[in-house]
């Protein structure tokens, strides 16, 4: 069988699978259940574009690896045919541990349990069943591979995982400001002694990359909608999660009725190799349609509390968020919880309807790892200094804002 296929990805074009076993990876159903989780969750109840899977992202991400490895190439950095498809496969799998709606669902129902460690278990077992096919690829994703600047595309300030992802969630959602020049930046990567460095050439194309970066966070990612629905979904998750353990009948798909009713902590996945595959093979059943199809049978359950919350999320009547650049008083808290009771809600209910937290947003930061330009004489420069943008500099700091979620009636 011909396992070397073309994917036609909007995007990009026509994406190549370079390696056979790039093909198995992919039919495997742990990969196939990205399929069925959107890349930017409820994003879609503000940009009705924002449709696209994690599975389209993956494959996007491949093909900008696969792009980068040809550039290192040409320039004369060594990267051999195992170390390629090692690279290739990890970059395929980085994000395979995601669940439906990750930071509600890690919030509410998998408590402490992050897409990030169950990205690596999933490639653990893979590895397993391919008979150690992954063991170079597990080094590489993990930092543990002699050749640090492999793991620098898989994670990192200018990894391929965010060059896609950018680019892919301006397509979608129609933002012009997040669009970037992927493919030239992909072209100005270069490696000097062993670390991830951009040609000197590059750095307007890295300046525009970071400003792209920025203006998405606060535009799409934290936009005060988009996280308004997702605190929704949250509480919705909540309510039910509170409900499930006073053995309350609550209908949901058997995927999610696992969850709801055993929780779940970060060990029971490496409890032992039987017991943590069959919690990964239950994880994997869980999806967006899962979450959302559970959700909609709730709106007519007979806790009010529940039905509400489940009616609001369906049709979409999102609650109010507003934020300020300072914490809010607890005067002004207090005034909304005292209106909330006087609608009829449990002083012990209030949480489900006035939340109040922070969020941050950083393009940039150096202390992390940093973008070093390399110049034709062989010297390095952070891209903060070797920037004639005041917008880099100020970038690089953490811009952190404060929000009051509360209904939306009381400020009418």
């Amino acid at each position: 069988m011909n396992k070397k296929k073309i994917i036609n990805d909007p995007v990009y074009g026509f994406v190549k699978i370079s390696f056979e076993i790039l093909y198995d990876l992919i039919e495997h159903p742990f990969f196939q259940r990205l399929r069925r989780i959107k890349q930017l969750g409820l994003t879609n109840y503000v940009y009705p574009g924002a449709t696209h899977t994690r599975f389209q992202h993956a494959i996007g991400s491949l093909h900008l690896m696969q792009l980068a490895i040809q550039v290192l190439r040409s320039k004369g950095t060594e990267v051999t045919i195992e170390e390629e498809e090692a690279t290739l496969a990890a970059i395929l799998l980085h994000d395979i541990g995601h669940g439906p709606f990750s930071h509600a669902l890690e919030s509410s129902i998998i408590t402490g349990v992050h897409h990030e460690g169950l990205s690596l278990l999933y490639m653990q077992e893979l590895n397993h069943d391919l008979g150690g096919r992954l063991e170079l690829a597990i080094k590489i994703f993990t930092g543990s591979y002699k050749k640090k600047f492999l793991h620098r595309l898989i994670t990192g300030q200018l990894d391929m995982d965010r060059m896609d992802y950018l680019k892919r969630d301006s397509f979608f959602t129609g933002v012009t400001e997040g669009v970037i020049g992927s493919d030239r930046i992909v072209r100005m990567l270069n490696v000097y002694a062993d670390q991830l460095v951009v040609d000197h050439k590059g750095i307007y194309s890295i300046e525009k990359f970071l400003i792209a970066r920025h203006l998405m966070y606060w535009q799409v990612y934290l936009h005060k909608a988009v996280l308004a629905s997702e605190i929704l979904l949250m509480k919705v998750l909540q309510r039910a999660r509170s409900l499930a353990e006073k053995g309350a009948d609550l209908f949901c798909t058997p995927a999610l009725e696992f969850f709801l009713n055993n929780p779940v902590s970060p060990d029971d996945f490496k409890d032992s190799r039987d017991q943590g595959r069959k919690l990964l093979d239950r994880f994997a059943l869980l999806d967006d349609n899962d979450v959302m199809s559970s959700a909609k049978a709730w709106t007519s359950h007979e806790d009010p509390i529940l039905s509400l919350l489940c009616n609001n999320l369906i049709n979409r009547k999102l609650p109010r968020l507003e934020i300020r650049d300072s914490p809010f008083e607890e005067k002004h808290l207090e005034r909304i919880r005292e209106e909330v009771l006087k609608k009829g809600i449990a002083k012990k209910d209030l949480g489900y309807f006035v939340y109040s937290d922070q969020i941050s947003n950083y393009a940039y930061r150096p202390s992390d790892e940093q973008i070093h330009i390399l110049y034709p004489e062989g010297e390095l420069r952070d891209i903060a200094e070797a920037s004639d943008l005041l917008d880099i500099s100020v970038l690089s700091k953490t811009f952190r804002k404060y929000f009051l979620y509360s209904p939306k009636y009381l400020h009418l």
